[in-house]
């Protein structure tokens, strides 16, 4: 029924006529919508894009852009604000966009990805990405569906607007059925999956609320966007679920946000919102429009810390050891410096006559920089399975380093891995190893053996790293005590 209604006010908004449409078997779709939703005429759709592009007035996101969120109404409607999220990445080297749209035509499970061929507009043909979108596929389990592709427009509208700033660009056209949660995050692990390592923007195409008061839609897509920029996809998950008016297209929304967050801190900034009142639609049955940017955050690999604040890690490490001894209790401190408030990854190493007394640390950065170099001390002390635990008369003896890390990185390919700058981890089977960076150059050991002595760390095989997956990289800031 929601469909249904949604079609008739399409039909409202834009007088076009429905008719009917035999697509190829995933050979060049026809375009099904030019001269309804947007100009037929190749020269006068160009100029209609550039005016749109150049009215817009956008500022660069902190951070690396992966996807935008983009609205599929007539360009009438919604293109300057469409235009907006194509603005702000034009200039940006991506070889293949990927179209996630929901489907108002056709009802179905899962996903359908156009897997070969091409999608015609006026402006010419884009071509299928054949390789990513059979990728895709077998990651997702999602293959082709015909008839959610025939007359969709939620995808179409998209083309014109990537083919003016990526002319070489080829796509990947997914129209999204059913919006599940099931649906969502299969979508999402498979771009994760996938996508890491190649130049490819996601797009996901939707209309935000439907058929309000200007008054009440402007409220509800206020509330949307603020969920948005706060990365509440628990939230919205539960909304597109129970099928509440926010979004059309929330399904494909938040496969591109769950993927985003499956690469790192990721994070919305929504660029433009209007309307269809504003266009001259009547303001008694109001559809929103949004452009968003969905962006990973920029983080420092490593804190800058100066010479004194590295001296006061280093002296809360010793003290916090001689506190334990003492008490038998975790040191209590507050830090005045916000650089130590950071949540990083920290290890502590114990050298004693130049020999390892004991190393422990937090991969993760579970805990503020302060509080994980008092728990790693205080661990590498007394925790250390290969070594007695540590006594007072020993202190004095201890020389003390400690390894700021930064975040763990996937390792695509082996030649990425410099020794002596980066760490590794291996995390396999329920088994990890962890070595540091400063390991590798304190052994002499080249790329090879480095890789094969993290395996053995974690109790696997030699060639364990060599599974897709289970090898990452780190780089750390280390310091120790008389030599800063």
């Amino acid at each position: 029924m929601k469909k249904k209604i949604i079609l008739s006010w399409l039909l409202i908004l834009f007088g076009v006529t429905i008719f009917r449409f035999k697509a190829e078997a995933q050979g060049i779709r026809k375009p099904v919508w030019a001269g309804q939703f947007y100009e037929a005429d190749p020269v006068r759709l160009s100029k209609l894009l550039d005016s749109y592009l150049t009215s817009c007035q956008v500022a660069p996101v902190p951070g690396e852009v992966i996807g935008i969120i983009s609205p599929h109404a007539g360009y009438p409607y919604a293109g300057r604000i469409a235009a907006c999220g194509y603005e702000l990445v034009k200039n940006l080297d991506f070889q293949t966009v990927v179209i996630i749209g929901p489907s108002h035509q056709y009802g179905f499970e899962g996903c359908s990805i156009y897997l070969k061929g091409g999608f015609e507009t006026p402006l010419g043909v884009a071509m299928v990405d054949e390789d990513l979108a059979r990728a895709l596929s077998r990651a997702s389990g999602f293959g082709y569906v015909a008839e959610a592709h025939e007359k969709e427009h939620s995808v179409e509208v998209q083309v014109p607007f990537i083919q003016k700033i990526f002319p070489q660009a080829k796509i990947v056209p997914i129209v999204m059925g059913y919006q599940t949660d099931s649906t969502i995050k299969t979508l999402a692990s498979a771009l994760a999956k996938v996508l890491p390592g190649k130049k490819v923007l996601v797009v996901a195409s939707t209309d935000m609320s439907h058929f309000l008061s200007r008054p009440e839609a402007n409220k509800v897509d206020g509330e949307t966007m603020a969920h948005l920029k706060s990365m509440e996809i628990g939230t919205l998950l539960r909304q597109v679920e129970m099928g509440e008016n926010i979004m059309c297209g929330g399904g494909p929304v938040l496969s591109l946000l769950l993927y985003a967050q499956k690469l790192g801190p990721a994070k919305v900034s929504v660029l433009k919102y209007g309307d269809s009142a504003e266009a001259g639609g009547p303001a008694d049955r109001v559809v929103g429009y949004m452009s968003a940017a969905v962006y990973l955050e920029k983080r420092e690999v490593l804190p800058a810390l100066t010479a004194d604040e590295k001296k006061e890690l280093l002296a809360l490490a010793r003290e916090s050891i001689g506190h334990f001894l003492e008490s038998g209790q975790l040191l209590s401190y507050s830090p005045s410096d916000p650089n130590f408030l950071e949540r990083r990854g920290v290890f502590v190493t114990l050298n004693e006559n130049g020999e390892l007394r004991g190393c422990i640390g937090f991969i993760e950065p579970i805990f503020p920089l302060y509080q994980a170099v008092i728990q790693a001390a205080v661990y590498a002390a007394v925790q250390d399975p290969r070594f007695e635990p540590l006594k007072k008369d020993e202190l004095p003896k201890l020389n003390i380093e400690i390894s700021v890390l930064s975040a763990l990185e996937p390792v695509e390919k082996i030649s990425e891995i410099k020794v002596g700058q980066h760490g590794l981890v291996i995390k396999q089977d329920g088994r990890s190893g962890l070595l540091l960076p400063q390991v590798a150059t304190e052994f002499g050991w080249d790329r090879d053996t480095f890789l094969k002595e993290v395996c053995r760390k974690a109790g696997l095989p030699d060639n364990a790293w060599k599974k897709p997956g289970s090898l990452f990289k780190f780089e750390a800031l280390v310091f120790r005590e008389g030599k800063l």
